[in-house]
């Protein structure tokens, strides 16, 4: 274990949190707000830990897949940690657990919260929440990757243990260059949304946080109401750019490159954009009754099929009072997640498929057991290690959920309430259904289950072995 590396790279991920902590401080200036002093005392104790962890040269910056499991898994940890103290120190939300879970949930891109008056917040701190979605949304250790030789030409481990998706590949020859045009696309539809947002009469403020919440997929708002008194249009923008960023990203550069056949033979984005439309239909169908036109019902169809498929979790509705049918869609949407290689979260399109055609190629092997079958993704063998993977996934997956209904269940809260706060944590989702609805909170919760949902949220987000290497004696052996 290269303890020396582990350290430097966590030096670097404050130091950069230190830098973003800048942005809020600009907006508290902005507005005139009395919290300057907090974000300056954020900035100078990220940037001097931070400064302190850099200082010793690190000879040798050779990490293998331990490693990088580790580091990305402990960078997200100190991140929460350390960007859960402006909350704390300004007193929005004095209980450091509190601001802990709601932290933790904006660098998930998880969206869930325990404030129960959002507009009570000075907006330097509603800024900060959202910001966090955009730094989580594509991977911290993907930026550092992009700015920063940190580990000789191995920082594929750091982009891997980070990226969601079964399978991670480079886009160019060289890691470096892959995550600077990662988060070069990602900035750039970021900042295209926000433009579409002003055009359509909101102010700077309004557009770039509710740009953050679309971008990192994370659905964090700035109103108490959620997304429900933005216009038409506004809403209508955002369900686009919510499916957008539910996409492989690695599809744009092709796109970009001019190889759109390429693109567009892929077969996960067929399936997601698939699964999109039929719900959307559905569901569009199903909750017909309750709204006065059609346009009107399948605006509101859309942005929760949008919203939900991709865990962004903005709402425009309260779908919990939508008929069954609908819900349990909704639902099933929390699970499948979106696209590989986007920023959404959930279990993934091209998990899934993978998943279901291992089953299918284990059923004709039992009915021909002299045949041969092998799993294949866009016309080519998936290989055997990333077959197992996703098998190991879904294992894992199970037990951890079923663990974690288990223990929050101790709260004595109704079983709706416990399942879907499961689902939209470890999915990275926000909103469930009953007490954790589209239109409650989880303050409902006790210290211990936040906790346990907040540790969910990061297993979620990092796929669950980068947390669970953490635990393993052997992998911090030498």
């Amino acid at each position: 274990m290269n303890y020396k590396v582990i350290i430097h790279t966590l030096g670097w991920v404050l130091i950069v949190e230190a830098a973003a902590l800048v942005l809020p401080l600009i907006c508290a200036i902005a507005f005139s707000e009395p919290y300057i002093l907090t974000f300056v005392i954020c900035i100078l104790l990220c940037g001097t830990l931070g400064g302190l962890c850099i200082l010793p040269k690190v000879k040798n910056k050779t990490m293998f897949s331990k490693e990088g499991f580790i580091i990305v898994a402990l960078s997200w940890i100190v991140m929460s940690i350390f960007g859960a103290l402006p909350f704390v120190i300004s007193k929005s939300i004095p209980n450091f657990i509190d601001a802990f879970f709601e932290t933790v949930s904006g660098f998930t891109t998880t969206g869930a919260s325990i404030l129960t008056d959002i507009e009570a917040l000075p907006k330097c701190m509603l800024f900060w929440r959202s910001f966090t979605h955009f730094i989580g949304g594509m991977g911290v250790l993907v930026f550092l990757v992009a700015i920063l030789p940190l580990s000789d030409g191995n920082n594929l481990y750091l982009i891997k243990a980070e990226s969601p998706g079964p399978s991670v590949s480079k886009l160019v020859p060289k890691v470096k260059s892959t995550a600077k045009i990662l988060y070069i696309m990602y900035s750039i539809l970021t900042v295209i949304e926000a433009l579409f947002l002003y055009a359509g009469g909101l102010d700077v403020f309004s557009a770039l946080t509710l740009s953050f919440g679309t971008a990192g997929t994370g659905g964090f708002g700035i109103l108490n109401s959620g997304i429900s008194e933005y216009s038409p249009y506004v809403q209508n923008v955002i369900t686009v750019f919510m499916i957008l960023f539910g996409i492989d990203f690695s599809l744009y550069y092709l796109l970009l490159l001019g190889k759109i056949r390429s693109a567009l033979r892929s077969e996960e984005l067929r399936t997601y954009l698939g699964i999109v439309f039929v719900a959307i239909a559905l569901i569009t169908v199903n909750i017909r009754p309750l709204y006065s036109t059609i346009a009107e019902t399948l605006r509101y169809s859309a942005f929760q099929v949008a919203a939900l498929i991709t865990t962004t979790g903005y709402s425009t509705a309260d779908f919990d009072v939508w008929p069954e049918f609908s819900k349990t869609l909704l639902v099933t949407l929390m699970f499948i997640g979106a696209s590989a290689g986007s920023t959404g979260g959930g279990i993934k399109v091209s998990r899934i498929m993978i998943f279901i055609k291992s089953i299918y190629k284990e059923i004709r092997i039992a009915a021909h057991p002299k045949s041969t079958h092998k799993v294949t993704m866009n016309g080519r063998p998936v290989e055997h290690t990333v077959v197992r993977a996703v098998n190991v996934y879904m294992a894992a997956y199970i037990v951890i959920y079923v663990a974690s209904i288990l223990i929050i269940s101790l709260d004595n809260m109704d079983y709706t309430t416990n399942f879907t706060a499961v689902v939209a944590t470890l999915n990275n989702i926000g909103p469930g259904l009953a007490k954790v609805g589209p239109t409650q909170n989880f303050s409902i919760f006790s210290t211990f289950s936040k906790i346990i949902l907040s540790f969910d949220m990061l297993i979620g987000r990092l796929e669950i072995f980068p947390i669970l290497v953490l635990f393993s004696p052997s992998a911090w052996r030498k």
